[in-house]
């Protein structure tokens, strides 16, 4: 790693990234470097990192996108990580007009800039699917939607629905929906051996059919007070037939607004903050 790394910090709701853009700045992730620089204490402190503008051959024009939890690991896609990455693209000059494609590990997902300043970004998550293969959770046969579906943990079983958009969901309506009963249910679920790539936790109170309340334990993050997970919260009510087709999701950092559009697609739309820029002293080690 340079020690002239730059990077920029955004958040939106809470939930904040870094970005560093390797066409600026000389930048090779590890997971030790990783984790070194999301620390609240000891580095520049965030809830992950975003490496990009990367080239795409395969889908030229597009700006491809490399997402790392604080853990260090790599997610496939991330709804904040990705309307904090177009509105990076906008101050940046990389991006014109109204609409930008992000290529992440999860694949193309739209960003369109609904305020003139790129501070309202709406994303185009794609199509959910329900199906255990597709996740993965292995407590069903693969082909099987996990559809209030059975888990088993040591302090009992809890009823689960899960999901993919591109990365694992999993979704439970617990009664309480509190913070405390995230940090409790959450590491238990996330690392659950029928989940073999761990998942993130969404415990969901529908408030009534356009508005939900959730709470969120992220696959290696931890408690976090908002994230675009709240779109599979919200998939997953649309699937059980508990809310309309637009929806209110609030979280303890604030409220999304989510909506299925007609060909399956949902769209989330919310703010995006920048933080700062700032480039790393030359004396800082990891």
């Amino acid at each position: 790693m340079s020690n002239t790394l730059r990077f920029a910090k955004f958040h939106v709701l809470g939930n904040d990234y870094l970005v560093v853009d390797p066409t600026r700045t000389v930048f090779e992730p590890s997971p030790p470097l990783i984790q070194a620089l999301c620390d609240r204490r000891l580095g520049i402190g965030s809830d992950g990192l975003l490496l990009g503008p990367l080239e795409v051959p395969e889908h030229p024009g597009a700006f491809g996108l490399r997402i790392f939890n604080p853990d260090g690991s790599e997610a496939e896609t991330s709804g904040d990580g990705l309307r904090i990455f177009a509105r990076y693209l906008f101050e940046a000059g990389h991006a014109h007009g109204t609409e930008c494609q992000i290529h992440t590990l999860g694949g193309l997902s739209a960003a369109r800039f609904l305020a003139p300043d790129g501070s309202l970004v709406q994303v185009d998550m794609g199509v959910p699917s329900f199906k255990a293969g597709d996740i993965p959770f292995t407590g069903i046969a693969s082909q099987l939607e996990v559809l209030e579906t059975p888990l088993f943990l040591p302090t009992g079983p809890v009823t689960i629905t899960a999901l993919s958009l591109g990365n694992p969901h999993c979704v439970v309506f617990p009664g309480e929906v509190s913070q405390a009963n995230a940090c409790r249910l959450g590491p238990k679920i996330e690392r659950h051996p029928e989940f073999p790539e761990r998942v993130n936790v969404l415990l969901v109170e529908v408030v009534d059919r356009k508005r939900l309340r959730i709470e969120i334990w992220e696959r290696g993050a931890g408690y976090t007070p908002a994230s675009g997970s709240s779109c599979a919260a919200a998939a997953a009510c649309r699937r059980l037939n508990l809310v309309e087709d637009r929806v209110t999701v609030q979280m303890p950092g604030g409220t999304l607004d989510i909506e299925f559009a007609p060909e399956g697609h949902i769209l989330m739309s919310g703010p995006v903050q920048p933080v700062f820029e700032g480039q790393l002293h030359g004396d800082w080690k990891p």
